[in-house]
């Protein structure tokens, strides 16, 4: 009788792993169901939010659901970024995040999340900076603007859109080439900013070319430099040369974003969100908003998520070098 009711028990076990099995694999099979959450960091109207709204739409197609946008700023990205390192792992809670992704074990002791949370989706784009200053400064060119750094070093103020920004990460490197000590001044985002450069309370400033093409077409601030080793081919720019030509040899720097998902994402799920992702950057709509801004489409390797992982490796080692070399204490 006991051995009678150990074998009746172990065929329903083995009959509910059977059914777990196949109800895991028909929602594999079915992802996604429903409407997917795109997590970003910074607020709304901001560079990166702007980027995944504009693949937010490519993506709704290919993925058959829509795609919901959740901006949870705060403290450099990392409460946003926490936020999807302990979501479920089944695909609907997605991350948008940008260069200071890289960077911010350098900058935070603890920014509540490691990087292993993360499972690597695919890279989507590069936004080059523009070098920037306040209408009056005494400089025309970068040479002259070089010899007035020089000459002033700590009375120049450099404003930035706060620790881990891509402006701050940019003035490091830009402090790092010229071996000067301008005063940092931090800000609560880039708006403000670009508010007092135009009105001359900040003299300059190394920002995203997607903030700053508006106020260089208008004039209200002069352009020196873009950070990338190739030049922009937007007409407001194709004048400007980048930065290492003008004379800072091989300085290169760009804003780059990847999409995530939490660890431990099914790999059919993965590799899904992954094909849906190659889709969206074809899209033509998307591409064209994109080059309008100054921003290049990845189109390599770094679209898988191996190759993503890869030069995001790169990108934190070569990070974690400039932060220390300039001094800089984990917050």
């Amino acid at each position: 009788m006991h051995n009678h009711a150990t074998r009746i028990n172990l065929g329903f076990t083995l009959l509910a792993g059977l059914f777990a099995a196949t109800a895991a694999t028909t929602a594999l099979a079915d992802y996604p169901e429903k409407s997917i959450t795109i997590v970003v960091p910074f607020s709304a109207g901001g560079p990166s939010d702007k980027i995944a709204r504009d693949v937010a739409e490519a993506l709704r197609e290919p993925m058959g659901q829509p795609i919901v946008i959740e901006n949870r700023l705060g403290a450099g990205g990392t409460i946003g970024t926490a936020r999807v390192a302990r979501a479920k792992n089944d695909g609907y809670t997605l991350l948008v995040h940008h260069i200071g992704l890289a960077t911010a074990h350098s900058l935070y002791k603890d920014p509540g999340y490691q990087i292993e949370d993360l499972e690597f989706l695919g890279l989507i784009n590069e936004a080059p900076s523009t070098l920037i200053s306040k209408p009056a400064l005494a400089a025309n060119d970068f040479a002259q603007l070089k010899k007035y750094i020089a000459e002033k070093d700590s009375a120049i103020n450099l404003a930035n859109a706060g620790v881990g920004s891509a402006s701050h990460l940019c003035s490091l490197m830009l402090q790092s080439a010229l071996n000067s000590k301008m005063t940092f001044v931090p800000y609560k985002g880039t708006a403000p900013a670009m508010t007092d450069l135009m009105g001359g309370q900040i003299d300059i400033m190394c920002e995203q070319a997607t903030n700053s093409i508006p106020q260089i077409e208008s004039k209200k601030v002069k352009v020196y430099g873009v950070s990338s080793m190739k030049r922009m081919g937007i007409p407001a720019l194709t004048a400007v040369p980048t930065l290492d030509e003008a004379g800072l040899s091989g300085f290169n720097f760009s804003v780059w974003h990847g999409l995530y998902a939490p660890k431990g994402t099914p790999r059919p799920i993965v590799e899904k969100i992954n094909a849906a992702l190659r889709v969206a950057l074809k899209n033509p709509e998307l591409i064209k908003r994109q080059e309008a801004l100054g921003i290049s489409i990845v189109n390599d390797d770094r679209l898988s998520s191996e190759g993503h992982k890869k030069f995001f490796d790169k990108e934190a080692a070569r990070w974690s070098g400039v932060i220390k070399s300039a001094g800089i204490q984990p917050e």
